[in-house]
């Protein structure tokens, strides 16, 4: 499940800058106006990147919560 939460952490990451540079592109070549409200799909794979990140840290945090109870309930 590791290996799946790294590949998809990193999608999003890829997915946000290859969206903003697309779109960026089409801003410079056909006009900023009609475009700008794409950048809404750049933040929005941005913000699931960041999600994803914390809450692989925080489910790291507490796997090791869990593994520090388990041997003490074992003492």
């Amino acid at each position: 499940m590791r290996f799946y939460n790294q590949i998809m952490l990193y999608f999003w990451l890829i997915a946000a800058v290859l969206i903003f540079v697309v779109i960026t592109y089409l801003s410079i070549s056909e006009g900023f106006k009609k475009w700008s409200y794409y950048y809404i799909f750049a933040g929005l794979a941005l913000f699931a990147f960041l999600l994803r990140r914390w809450m692989m840290k925080r489910m790291e945090k507490h796997m090791k919560y869990l593994e520090e109870k388990q041997a003490s309930e074992k003492k």
